[in-house]
């Protein structure tokens, strides 16, 4: 027996790669829902490569009861309407939204890193999905953690434009396009220009002249991992379309070496240790997509500390940080929780 599946926000980035990745799981779905806001009703969405379509249901005039997994890719505002709805119907939502993740009676969760926090969704039949940037970090943090215990990560983050949906895709290709044929490369998704550019900002400013995805991946990580870790971050969108990639500093409070780390990560769940050091011998954002796998590379001690490390970290962007943890949280409520037959 399997699960009657929701997936709501199913016409969007996330949303299509959540329908991607429960076919290529083969999620065990019984009844399956797409549902997205009434612009999309009506419209077909393919259910990975399986041949089969879906039409696209109004969200607003969905009844979720008897439902048993909703998957959001909705926007907070949309997780504020409907995931408490769904939720007291008895259908259980992981929501990919930034609006519960830090809510303090629902879990936040990378499976491979806190799983058994899982077990507290019955507080409010909600789970958060976390940013994209925090998940694939803590996936190469939590062994090595567990190893060796990490004080301090000052992590710079190179964030592809699909972070910032559809639209930050298009404008990329069409600033690039217009560049080539001698057009303006005119900023409308982001502040300034991302063709051939780098831009030090993500999500809004903060009080203290952190961002707010700054701010996410240190509140995030202390949740996820550990309360006693320190987090700084500087986050930073480039040019490119998928896979977000970090350059992390790792502070230890015991002794570790590289070749220690090497082989701890090597044998890390979720992880693909790739760590040559050589030319090309290491993973860049476009090898890294459409792979589950978060990648590390360019391990190395730093001198500057008495227990230090550096790391390069890259992952798909759409799937690890989005979908695919969403559609693991799903396969761990299964075993844990909702168990059929």
């Amino acid at each position: 027996m399997g699960y009657r599946v929701v997936v709501a926000g199913a016409t969007g980035n996330v949303g299509r790669e959540m329908l991607n990745i429960l076919a290529e799981r083969e999620f065990p779905i019984d009844e399956l829902a797409v549902l997205a806001s009434s612009r999309s009703v009506g419209d077909m969405v393919d259910f990975g490569e399986t041949g089969k379509q879906y039409k696209v249901q109004n969200i607003e005039h969905f009844d979720p009861a008897g439902w048993d997994i909703a998957l959001f890719a909705i926007g907070s505002d949309g997780s504020a309407t409907y995931a408490p709805k769904f939720a007291a119907a008895g259908c259980v939502v992981i929501d990919n939204a930034s609006l519960y993740r830090m809510d303090p009676d629902i879990p936040l969760i990378v499976p491979e890193v806190n799983p058994d926090a899982i077990d507290g969704y019955k507080k409010r039949n909600i789970i958060a999905n976390p940013n994209c940037s925090t998940a694939q970090m803590v996936v190469a943090l939590k062994p090595l953690h567990d190893a060796a215990k990490i004080k301090r990560v000052v992590v710079s983050t190179y964030q592809s434009v699909s972070g910032a949906g559809k639209a930050g895709m298009d404008e990329l290709f069409e600033q690039s396009r217009n560049i080539f044929v001698g057009d303006p490369a005119v900023a409308s998704k982001f502040t300034k220009q991302i063709a051939f550019n780098v831009i030090p900002h993500i999500d809004s400013f903060l009080d203290d002249g952190s961002t707010k995805e700054e701010w996410k991946m240190v509140v995030e990580t202390k949740k996820i991992l550990d309360p006693k870790i320190k987090v700084t971050a500087t986050c930073v969108r480039v040019p490119v379309f998928v896979g977000h990639s970090e350059s992390i500093n790792i502070e230890f409070e015991n002794e570790i070496s590289a070749e220690e780390a090497q082989d701890i990560l090597r044998e890390a769940p979720g992880v693909m240790l790739i760590d040559k050091r050589e030319d090309g011998g290491y993973i860049t954002p476009i090898e890294c997509v459409g792979e589950f796998a978060t990648f590390i590379s360019r391990v190395r001690e730093d001198s500057t500390l008495e227990n230090g490390l550096n790391l390069w970290c890259v992952s798909d962007n759409l799937r690890k940080g989005a979908a695919l943890n969403a559609v693991q949280i799903a396969e761990l409520l299964g075993r844990r929780h909702l168990k059929k037959g």
